[in-house]
Protein backbone atom coordinates (compact mmCIF):
# COMPACT_ATOMS: atom_id res chain seq x y z
CA UNK A 1 0.00 0.00 0.00
CA UNK A 2 2.95 2.35 0.58
CA UNK A 3 3.74 2.26 -3.15
CA UNK A 4 0.20 3.18 -4.14
CA UNK A 5 0.37 6.80 -5.24
CA UNK A 6 -2.84 7.28 -7.22
CA UNK A 7 -6.30 5.85 -6.45
CA UNK A 8 -9.34 6.05 -8.71
CA UNK A 9 -12.68 5.62 -6.90
CA UNK A 10 -15.76 4.75 -8.95
CA UNK A 11 -19.04 5.97 -7.46
CA UNK A 12 -22.06 7.44 -9.25
CA UNK A 13 -25.03 9.27 -7.77
CA UNK A 14 -25.91 12.41 -5.88
CA UNK A 15 -26.54 13.47 -2.29
CA UNK A 16 -27.86 10.29 -0.65
CA UNK A 17 -25.45 8.09 -2.60
CA UNK A 18 -22.56 10.21 -1.33
CA UNK A 19 -23.62 10.17 2.32
CA UNK A 20 -24.03 6.38 2.52
CA UNK A 21 -20.58 5.97 0.93
CA UNK A 22 -18.82 8.18 3.50
CA UNK A 23 -17.63 5.28 5.71
CA UNK A 24 -16.22 3.50 2.65
CA UNK A 25 -14.53 6.67 1.42
CA UNK A 26 -13.06 7.27 4.87
CA UNK A 27 -11.74 3.69 4.87
CA UNK A 28 -10.06 4.28 1.50
CA UNK A 29 -8.47 7.49 2.80
CA UNK A 30 -7.23 5.61 5.87
CA UNK A 31 -5.84 2.72 3.80
CA UNK A 32 -4.12 5.06 1.31
CA UNK A 33 -3.38 8.24 3.30
CA UNK A 34 -0.57 9.42 1.02
CA UNK A 35 -2.24 8.63 -2.28
CA UNK A 36 -3.89 11.10 -4.62
CA UNK A 37 -7.54 10.03 -4.60
CA UNK A 38 -9.70 10.93 -7.61
CA UNK A 39 -13.39 10.15 -7.95
CA UNK A 40 -14.88 8.90 -11.21
CA UNK A 41 -18.49 10.09 -11.04
CA UNK A 42 -21.33 11.72 -12.94
CA UNK A 43 -21.38 15.50 -13.43
CA UNK A 44 -24.36 17.84 -13.32
CA UNK A 45 -25.41 18.59 -16.90
CA UNK A 46 -26.04 22.28 -16.15
CA UNK A 47 -23.08 23.19 -13.94
CA UNK A 48 -20.55 20.63 -15.27
CA UNK A 49 -19.61 19.87 -11.68
CA UNK A 50 -19.71 16.61 -9.77
CA UNK A 51 -22.79 16.46 -7.49
CA UNK A 52 -20.69 14.50 -5.01
CA UNK A 53 -18.31 17.46 -4.77
CA UNK A 54 -21.09 19.47 -3.11
CA UNK A 55 -20.80 17.06 -0.16
CA UNK A 56 -17.16 15.96 -0.22
CA UNK A 57 -15.32 19.23 -0.85
CA UNK A 58 -13.85 20.17 2.52
CA UNK A 59 -13.60 16.63 3.88
CA UNK A 60 -10.20 15.80 2.34
CA UNK A 61 -11.48 12.38 1.29
CA UNK A 62 -11.24 13.10 -2.46
CA UNK A 63 -8.81 15.40 -4.24
CA UNK A 64 -10.29 15.69 -7.76
CA UNK A 65 -12.99 14.36 -10.07
CA UNK A 66 -13.22 12.71 -13.49
CA UNK A 67 -16.53 12.84 -15.32
CA UNK A 68 -18.33 9.59 -16.08
CA UNK A 69 -21.03 10.51 -18.64
CA UNK A 70 -24.27 8.82 -17.64
CA UNK A 71 -25.67 6.55 -20.35
CA UNK A 72 -22.24 6.17 -21.94
CA UNK A 73 -22.50 3.53 -24.65
CA UNK A 74 -20.72 4.72 -27.82
CA UNK A 75 -17.21 3.54 -28.61
CA UNK A 76 -15.87 7.08 -29.09
CA UNK A 77 -17.07 8.10 -25.65
CA UNK A 78 -15.59 5.02 -24.02
CA UNK A 79 -12.24 5.60 -25.71
CA UNK A 80 -12.23 9.24 -24.57
CA UNK A 81 -12.91 8.16 -20.98
CA UNK A 82 -10.23 5.48 -21.23
CA UNK A 83 -7.68 8.09 -22.35
CA UNK A 84 -8.66 10.36 -19.46
CA UNK A 85 -8.22 7.56 -16.90
CA UNK A 86 -4.94 6.38 -18.40
CA UNK A 87 -3.62 9.96 -18.22
CA UNK A 88 -4.18 9.88 -14.45
CA UNK A 89 -2.30 6.53 -14.29
CA UNK A 90 -4.08 5.08 -11.24
CA UNK A 91 -2.30 2.32 -9.33
CA UNK A 92 -5.61 0.89 -8.11
CA UNK A 93 -9.34 1.23 -8.59
CA UNK A 94 -11.80 1.23 -5.68
CA UNK A 95 -15.19 0.11 -6.96
CA UNK A 96 -18.14 1.66 -5.10
CA UNK A 97 -20.91 1.34 -7.68
CA UNK A 98 -24.38 0.34 -6.61
CA UNK A 99 -25.47 -3.26 -7.16
CA UNK A 100 -26.30 -3.66 -10.85
CA UNK A 101 -25.78 -7.36 -11.40
CA UNK A 102 -22.73 -9.59 -11.81
CA UNK A 103 -22.59 -9.18 -15.60
CA UNK A 104 -22.15 -5.40 -15.30
CA UNK A 105 -19.56 -5.86 -12.56
CA UNK A 106 -17.49 -8.11 -14.84
CA UNK A 107 -17.97 -5.72 -17.77
CA UNK A 108 -16.81 -2.77 -15.65
CA UNK A 109 -13.81 -4.75 -14.43
CA UNK A 110 -12.77 -5.48 -18.02
CA UNK A 111 -13.06 -1.80 -18.91
CA UNK A 112 -10.90 -0.69 -15.99
CA UNK A 113 -8.33 -3.36 -16.85
CA UNK A 114 -8.28 -1.92 -20.36
CA UNK A 115 -7.53 1.46 -18.77
CA UNK A 116 -4.29 -0.04 -17.45
CA UNK A 117 -5.42 -0.52 -13.84
CA UNK A 118 -4.03 -3.79 -12.53
CA UNK A 119 -5.42 -3.72 -9.00
CA UNK A 120 -9.21 -3.67 -8.61
CA UNK A 121 -10.65 -3.40 -5.09
CA UNK A 122 -14.25 -4.04 -4.09
CA UNK A 123 -15.75 -5.25 -7.38
CA UNK A 124 -18.81 -7.33 -6.37
CA UNK A 125 -18.24 -10.40 -8.53
CA UNK A 126 -20.38 -12.72 -6.37
CA UNK A 127 -24.07 -12.65 -5.53
CA UNK A 128 -23.49 -12.01 -1.83
CA UNK A 129 -21.77 -8.67 -2.41
CA UNK A 130 -24.25 -7.74 -5.12
CA UNK A 131 -27.20 -7.49 -2.74
CA UNK A 132 -27.93 -6.50 0.84
CA UNK A 133 -27.89 -9.34 3.33
CA UNK A 134 -31.10 -10.19 5.15
CA UNK A 135 -30.90 -9.38 8.84
CA UNK A 136 -33.00 -10.33 11.84
CA UNK A 137 -36.54 -9.01 12.08
CA UNK A 138 -37.01 -8.94 8.32
CA UNK A 139 -34.68 -5.99 7.81
CA UNK A 140 -31.91 -5.77 5.22
CA UNK A 141 -28.35 -4.53 5.29
CA UNK A 142 -27.77 -0.77 5.02
CA UNK A 143 -26.29 0.15 1.63
CA UNK A 144 -23.32 1.83 3.31
CA UNK A 145 -22.59 -1.42 5.18
CA UNK A 146 -22.72 -3.40 1.92
CA UNK A 147 -20.19 -1.03 0.36
CA UNK A 148 -17.92 -1.37 3.40
CA UNK A 149 -18.22 -5.16 3.20
CA UNK A 150 -16.99 -5.03 -0.40
CA UNK A 151 -13.85 -3.24 0.86
CA UNK A 152 -13.12 -5.54 3.79
CA UNK A 153 -9.66 -6.34 2.37
CA UNK A 154 -8.76 -2.74 3.31
CA UNK A 155 -9.95 -3.11 6.89
CA UNK A 156 -13.04 -2.36 8.99
CA UNK A 157 -15.00 0.75 8.01
CA UNK A 158 -16.68 0.69 11.45
CA UNK A 159 -19.89 2.53 10.68
CA UNK A 160 -20.52 3.16 14.39
CA UNK A 161 -17.19 4.89 15.05
CA UNK A 162 -17.34 8.57 16.05
CA UNK A 163 -16.75 10.84 13.09
CA UNK A 164 -17.21 8.26 10.36
CA UNK A 165 -19.96 10.42 8.78
CA UNK A 166 -18.30 13.73 9.69
CA UNK A 167 -18.58 16.32 6.90
CA UNK A 168 -15.92 18.58 8.48
CA UNK A 169 -18.16 21.63 8.20
CA UNK A 170 -16.42 25.00 8.33
CA UNK A 171 -17.21 27.98 10.54
CA UNK A 172 -18.14 29.87 7.37
CA UNK A 173 -20.77 27.23 6.53
CA UNK A 174 -22.18 27.36 10.06
CA UNK A 175 -22.40 31.15 9.91
CA UNK A 176 -24.20 30.99 6.55
CA UNK A 177 -26.79 28.71 8.15
CA UNK A 178 -27.27 31.10 11.07
CA UNK A 179 -27.77 34.06 8.71
CA UNK A 180 -30.30 32.12 6.63
CA UNK A 181 -32.35 31.10 9.67
CA UNK A 182 -32.40 34.70 10.85
CA UNK A 183 -35.09 35.10 13.56
CA UNK A 184 -35.39 31.32 14.00
CA UNK A 185 -32.05 31.35 15.83
CA UNK A 186 -33.71 32.89 18.89
CA UNK A 187 -33.40 29.64 20.89
CA UNK A 188 -36.78 28.13 20.03
CA UNK A 189 -36.83 24.42 19.02
CA UNK A 190 -36.46 23.97 15.27
CA UNK A 191 -38.18 21.47 12.99
CA UNK A 192 -36.59 21.15 9.54
CA UNK A 193 -38.65 19.52 6.80
CA UNK A 194 -38.13 18.62 3.15
CA UNK A 195 -40.87 17.34 0.85
CA UNK A 196 -38.62 16.52 -2.12
CA UNK A 197 -38.64 13.05 -3.65
CA UNK A 198 -36.85 12.01 -6.84
CA UNK A 199 -39.39 9.31 -7.64
CA UNK A 200 -43.16 9.75 -7.53
CA UNK A 201 -43.52 6.49 -5.61
CA UNK A 202 -41.61 8.09 -2.70
CA UNK A 203 -43.94 11.11 -2.44
CA UNK A 204 -46.41 11.12 0.48
CA UNK A 205 -48.33 13.90 -1.33
CA UNK A 206 -49.48 17.36 -0.36
CA UNK A 207 -52.79 16.50 1.33
CA UNK A 208 -50.95 14.40 3.91
CA UNK A 209 -48.22 16.99 4.42
CA UNK A 210 -50.75 19.81 4.82
CA UNK A 211 -52.75 17.88 7.42
CA UNK A 212 -49.58 16.95 9.31
CA UNK A 213 -48.19 20.50 9.43
CA UNK A 214 -51.54 21.83 10.63
CA UNK A 215 -51.59 19.35 13.50
CA UNK A 216 -47.94 19.83 14.41
CA UNK A 217 -48.37 23.60 14.43
CA UNK A 218 -51.02 23.21 17.14
CA UNK A 219 -49.04 20.61 19.10
CA UNK A 220 -45.73 22.52 18.95
CA UNK A 221 -46.74 26.20 19.12
CA UNK A 222 -43.35 27.35 20.38
CA UNK A 223 -41.41 25.65 17.55
CA UNK A 224 -40.09 27.16 14.33
CA UNK A 225 -40.25 25.41 10.96
CA UNK A 226 -37.67 25.57 8.18
CA UNK A 227 -38.25 24.04 4.74
CA UNK A 228 -35.15 22.75 2.92
CA UNK A 229 -34.73 21.39 -0.58
CA UNK A 230 -33.97 22.33 -4.16
CA UNK A 231 -35.10 25.45 -5.97
CA UNK A 232 -37.70 23.38 -7.83
CA UNK A 233 -39.36 22.55 -4.49
CA UNK A 234 -39.63 26.16 -3.33
CA UNK A 235 -43.14 26.97 -4.59
CA UNK A 236 -44.62 23.72 -3.32
CA UNK A 237 -42.94 24.17 0.06
CA UNK A 238 -44.24 27.74 0.32
CA UNK A 239 -47.79 26.55 -0.25
CA UNK A 240 -47.43 23.92 2.47
CA UNK A 241 -46.01 26.50 4.89
CA UNK A 242 -49.41 28.22 4.89
CA UNK A 243 -50.54 25.37 7.14
CA UNK A 244 -47.99 26.24 9.83
CA UNK A 245 -49.23 28.89 12.31
CA UNK A 246 -45.86 29.70 13.87
CA UNK A 247 -42.60 31.30 12.67
CA UNK A 248 -41.19 29.70 9.55
CA UNK A 249 -38.75 30.17 6.70
CA UNK A 250 -38.49 28.67 3.22
CA UNK A 251 -34.85 28.06 2.30
CA UNK A 252 -35.39 25.75 -0.69
CA UNK A 253 -32.71 26.56 -3.25
CA UNK A 254 -31.09 29.18 -1.02
CA UNK A 255 -28.26 27.19 0.59
CA UNK A 256 -25.47 24.93 -0.62
CA UNK A 257 -25.55 21.29 0.42
CA UNK A 258 -22.89 21.82 3.07
CA UNK A 259 -24.60 24.97 4.39
CA UNK A 260 -27.80 22.91 4.61
CA UNK A 261 -25.88 20.33 6.65
CA UNK A 262 -24.72 23.09 8.99
CA UNK A 263 -28.32 24.25 9.37
CA UNK A 264 -29.43 20.70 10.16
CA UNK A 265 -27.06 20.58 13.13
CA UNK A 266 -29.34 23.20 14.71
CA UNK A 267 -32.55 21.19 14.20
CA UNK A 268 -34.25 19.25 16.98
CA UNK A 269 -35.98 16.99 14.43
CA UNK A 270 -35.79 16.44 10.68
CA UNK A 271 -38.96 15.42 8.79
CA UNK A 272 -39.06 14.19 5.21
CA UNK A 273 -39.21 11.48 2.59
CA UNK A 274 -36.57 8.91 1.69
CA UNK A 275 -34.26 11.51 0.16
CA UNK A 276 -30.82 13.09 0.14
CA UNK A 277 -31.62 15.70 2.83
CA UNK A 278 -32.73 12.86 5.13
CA UNK A 279 -29.31 11.21 4.81
CA UNK A 280 -27.66 14.61 5.31
CA UNK A 281 -29.60 15.11 8.55
CA UNK A 282 -28.62 11.64 9.77
CA UNK A 283 -24.97 12.33 8.91
CA UNK A 284 -24.85 15.35 11.24
CA UNK A 285 -26.62 13.47 14.03
CA UNK A 286 -30.10 15.02 13.80
CA UNK A 287 -32.97 12.61 14.62
CA UNK A 288 -35.07 11.93 11.53
CA UNK A 289 -38.72 11.07 11.07
CA UNK A 290 -38.73 9.57 7.58
CA UNK A 291 -41.76 8.61 5.50
CA UNK A 292 -40.78 5.71 3.24
CA UNK A 293 -42.40 3.92 0.35
CA UNK A 294 -41.60 0.22 0.02
CA UNK A 295 -39.69 0.80 -3.22
CA UNK A 296 -36.52 -0.48 -1.57
CA UNK A 297 -36.11 -3.27 0.96
CA UNK A 298 -36.63 -2.31 4.63
CA UNK A 299 -33.39 -1.02 6.11
CA UNK A 300 -31.46 -0.78 2.84
CA UNK A 301 -31.74 3.03 2.59
CA UNK A 302 -32.97 3.93 6.07
CA UNK A 303 -31.15 6.82 7.81
CA UNK A 304 -28.21 5.29 9.65
CA UNK A 305 -28.34 5.17 13.44
CA UNK A 306 -30.81 4.31 16.19
CA UNK A 307 -32.18 7.79 16.93
CA UNK A 308 -34.58 7.84 13.99
CA UNK A 309 -38.23 6.94 13.41
CA UNK A 310 -38.89 5.36 10.02
CA UNK A 311 -42.44 4.89 8.73
CA UNK A 312 -42.29 1.92 6.36
CA UNK A 313 -45.20 -0.41 5.65
CA UNK A 314 -44.24 -3.90 4.52
CA UNK A 315 -46.29 -5.19 1.61
CA UNK A 316 -45.94 -8.11 -0.78
CA UNK A 317 -44.28 -6.06 -3.53
CA UNK A 318 -41.64 -4.40 -1.33
CA UNK A 319 -38.32 -3.92 -3.08
CA UNK A 320 -40.05 -3.26 -6.43
CA UNK A 321 -37.56 -0.45 -7.38
CA UNK A 322 -40.35 1.32 -9.29
CA UNK A 323 -40.27 5.08 -9.84
CA UNK A 324 -43.99 5.24 -10.64
CA UNK A 325 -46.51 2.77 -9.23
CA UNK A 326 -49.49 2.33 -11.54
CA UNK A 327 -50.81 -1.09 -10.59
CA UNK A 328 -51.17 -0.52 -6.84
CA UNK A 329 -51.38 3.26 -6.72
CA UNK A 330 -48.56 3.71 -4.19
CA UNK A 331 -50.42 1.58 -1.64
CA UNK A 332 -47.30 1.34 0.53
CA UNK A 333 -46.69 5.03 1.23
CA UNK A 334 -50.34 6.06 1.00
CA UNK A 335 -51.17 3.62 3.80
CA UNK A 336 -48.97 5.63 6.20
CA UNK A 337 -51.31 7.83 8.21
CA UNK A 338 -50.93 11.38 9.44
CA UNK A 339 -51.49 10.02 12.96
CA UNK A 340 -48.44 7.73 12.66
CA UNK A 341 -46.12 10.48 11.49
CA UNK A 342 -47.41 12.99 14.05
CA UNK A 343 -46.89 10.48 16.84
CA UNK A 344 -43.31 9.83 15.72
CA UNK A 345 -42.50 13.55 15.63
CA UNK A 346 -43.94 14.12 19.10
CA UNK A 347 -42.05 11.15 20.53
CA UNK A 348 -38.76 12.80 19.56
CA UNK A 349 -39.92 16.33 20.34
CA UNK A 350 -40.81 15.34 23.90
CA UNK A 351 -37.48 13.67 24.61
CA UNK A 352 -34.87 15.53 26.67
CA UNK A 353 -32.73 17.71 24.43
CA UNK A 354 -29.40 16.09 23.60
CA UNK A 355 -28.46 18.28 20.64
CA UNK A 356 -27.25 17.23 17.22
CA UNK A 357 -23.80 15.68 17.17
CA UNK A 358 -21.42 14.59 14.44
CA UNK A 359 -21.16 10.82 14.39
Amino acid sequence: MELTRRILIYRLGSLGDTIVALPALRLVASAFPNAERWLLTNFNAHTKAAPMASVLDGTGLVHAYIEYPLGLRDVAGLLKLRRRIRAFRPDALVYLAGPRGRFKAWRDALFFRACGIRRLIGVPFDADTQRPRKLTGGFYEYEGARLARCLQTLGDANLDAPGVFDLVLSEHEHQAAVRALSALTDGRPLLVASIGAKADVKDWEDASWAALLTRLGMQLPEWGLCMLGGADERARSQTLLSNWPGPCVNLCGRLSVRESAALLTRARVYLGHDSGPMHLAAAVGTPCVAVFSSRNLPGEWFPYGNRHRVLYHRISCQGCRLDVCIERGKACIRSITVDEVERSILEIANQPTVGATHR
